[in-house]
């Protein structure tokens, strides 16, 4: 598979995960909006969306990109991120804002922004795949494109309507609907439970594969960035991450792998922001001397250096001596580099 193809089964990776995730935002929403135009939108783009996900995967089976462990690996690890979003947005649907008309009126701008990003992620898709004349995936991006600018152009005809509802209820204190009578709380607690158990589910099957999926380049730095992106203080290979100062968190950076440094890269972004800890991490990013490397052992690194490749050789030695510096991987270096 070369690089165009790689990209392609990528995106719609990301793709088939973010439909999965917003079947369950979706959920909620219908679960707190009341009767009429707006909510009949959001049924039928319910329904789209299940769609969406279907013909995403079927497409990825289509690549010979379905059951592979190495690529389920890595689209477990993507699906758990989105279902872990929907997890943390649902019940977020249900405090948000004010009143019931308040709550369904910044979903509806939630949702915007949503298709927004759907549309692109499509239209990225639909090109790519036009780049190297995979009709059939350019045809799918297309289409699905078409259904998310249909529901984005229906939502804003909404959005007036539903402010009208605000005024009215938040500034005339004429309330159209009692949020407590729709169900919401019930469904989003069901919607919840059965996000939970997916992950679950998927998160065990990850880690299966997780190891096999770091095999392939490029794998080991995007699982930390994804894993970042959600990341607490706890998650972080360095202990007591918050209480540290720069320059001790930056002498420590050498010795994580290229996992760990995505996922500090992500949480330092979301949080202090430092120069001098980014700047380092940037320094420290690169390909390991082959895939994999950073999973394993001193002992296991030594028994693929006595195999005498002096070009491996050479590029462990390099990457050892800018990160975990180990004695025993640098010496073994040196003895096979003399042997040469």
């Amino acid at each position: 598979m070369d690089k165009t193809e790689q990209k392609i089964v990528q995106y719609l990776r990301e793709a088939h995960a973010t439909e999965q995730a917003l079947v369950t935002v979706l959920q909620s929403q219908i679960a707190m909006t009341p009767g009429g135009s707006y909510r009949d939108g959001l049924e039928s783009h319910l329904r789209e969306t299940r769609e969406h996900a279907t013909r995403v995967q079927r497409r990825l089976d289509e690549l010979g990109q379905g059951s592979s462990p190495i690529q389920a690996g890595v689209g477990l690890v993507q699906s758990v991120v989105g279902q872990a979003l929907a997890l943390g947005k649902a019940p977020l649907d249900l405090v948000r804002g004010t009143g019931g008309e308040e709550k369904v009126l910044k979903n509806a701008k939630d949702a915007c922004a949503t298709e927004a990003l759907e549309i692109a992620t499509y239209t990225a898709i639909e090109r790519l795949a036009s780049s190297m004349g995979d009709r059939a995936t350019q045809a799918l991006a297309d289409s699905i494109r078409a259904d998310e600018q249909k529901m984005l152009d229906r939502i804003l005809r909404e959005i007036p309507k539903l402010t009208e509802a605000v005024v009215r209820s938040e500034i005339r204190g004429n309330p159209s609907y009692d949020i407590s009578e729709t169900g919401a709380a019930d469904a989003a607690r069901s919607a919840s439970e059965s996000v939970k158990g997916a992950a679950r589910d998927a998160t065990s099957s990850a880690k299966r594969n997780a190891r096999k999926a770091r095999k392939v380049p490029g794998v080991a730095q995007a699982e930390g960035q994804v894993k970042g992106a959600l990341a607490s203080e706890g998650d972080l290979a360095i202990s007591g991450y918050g209480k540290l100062t720069a320059a001790e968190i930056t002498e420590k950076l050498a010795h994580l792998s290229q996992v760990d440094l995505e996922k500090v890269d992500s949480y330092e972004r979301r949080n202090e922001n430092r120069t001098t800890i980014l700047s380092r991490i940037t320094s420290l990013r690169g390909d390991e001397p082959w895939p994999g490397y950073d999973e394993l052992s001193v002992d296991e690194i030594r028994a693929v250096l006595d195999e005498g490749d002096e070009d491996r050789v050479k590029r462990a030695r390099s990457y050892e001596r800018s990160h975990k510096n180990r004695a025993g991987v640098i010496d073994a270096s040196e003895r096979e580099l003399a042997r040469a």
